[in-house]
């Protein structure tokens, strides 16, 4: 299984903010799309992620006073992406090691996507799914 075949099944929106959005605008963003972190871009490049981690570990560090700063201020910059031909053991693996649980997808240099570790998981128990009700029909017809 690849990225690709996750984005295709669960779509290729980005959400994303310019570096200029104050934290709270990028925390209503989450809310209202009910996800756990946003790309954070200028002119269709990537300049940071920021997520729910980012910004509890930033409230907690530093107040609510953080609220009216700039994103650019608690996002990650360093950012790691995948390719849509990257297999989802792979990308597991990756994500489990840097202890991250949002991906972007580039394909030419481009985002096309981000995935998420929720993403992953309900993909690969849909297929353990499938996988248990043929070999129930198998074993019917045996």
């Amino acid at each position: 299984m690849t990225v690709r075949s996750i984005l295709d099944s669960k779509g290729h929106q980005i959400t994303s903010v310019p570096p200029d959005a104050t934290l709270t605008d990028a925390i209503k963003t989450l809310g209202e799309r009910k996800i756990g972190a946003v790309l954070v871009m200028k002119e269709g490049r990537i300049e940071g992620v920021l997520s729910e981690r980012d910004i509890v570990r930033v409230l907690g560090e530093r107040g609510a006073a953080v609220l009216d700063e700039p994103v650019t201020a608690v996002m990650t910059r360093k950012v790691v992406s995948c390719r849509p031909s990257d297999t989802v053991a792979g990308i597991m693996e990756m994500m489990t090691l840097g202890k991250f649980r949002h991906l972007p997808v580039l394909e030419d240099g481009r985002v096309v996507g981000l995935i998420s570790i929720g993403d992953i998981v309900k993909r690969r128990v849909s297929e353990y799914e499938a996988e248990q009700e043929a070999l129930r029909d198998y074993i019917k017809t045996a």
